[in-house]
């Protein structure tokens, strides 16, 4: 897979815009791992390899254990292994990347409600739609993964 569009270097303005966000959800208070396993599960929804790998490379350096990171595609049968606020960020997180499908049911509202503040799922709500727009690119630019490129792929 060659790159179509290096963004970065077309667009750094934008791309500049973007990293804003990300250093507003980075400073939002919202705890760092559970940040970037919403992160890793948005961005295995939409199949970005380049944000698969980063994320994961993160949740790593992070000390999540590998079961966890094996696990999170099918969170909802890994019982205990994801705490009540995973899995309510993760819910959450599966509901809004999918809006076209899901609609983002009041169910939905009300159990990411019961676990998180306003404040919280607003930021948790920026950081799945920042984490979709940073998907879009790669995937419509076919960035590829860095262990991709380490690999002379």
């Amino acid at each position: 897979m060659s790159q179509r569009i290096d963004y970065t270097k077309v667009s750094p303005a934008g791309i500049k815009a973007l990293g804003g966000v990300y250093g507003y959800v980075a400073q939002s208070g919202m705890d760092t791992r559970l940040i970037d396993l919403v992160y890793l599960r948005v961005s295995q929804i939409n199949g970005c390899a380049y944000c698969l790998d980063m994320h994961t490379g993160a949740l790593i350096k992070e000390g999540v254990p590998i079961e966890k990171l094996a696990l999170l595609q099918a969170w909802r049968e890994a019982g205990k292994l994801f705490d009540a606020k995973e899995r309510a960020a993760l819910a959450w997180a599966e509901s809004v990347t999918q809006v076209a499908q899901t609609g983002v049911p009041d169910d939905d509202f009300q159990r990411a409600s019961e676990v998180f503040s306003e404040k919280e799922l607003v930021d948790l709500t920026i950081a799945i739609g920042l984490m979709n727009a940073y998907n879009r690119l790669a995937i419509s630019f076919r960035r590829p993964p860095e262990a991709a490129r380490m690999a002379g792929d």
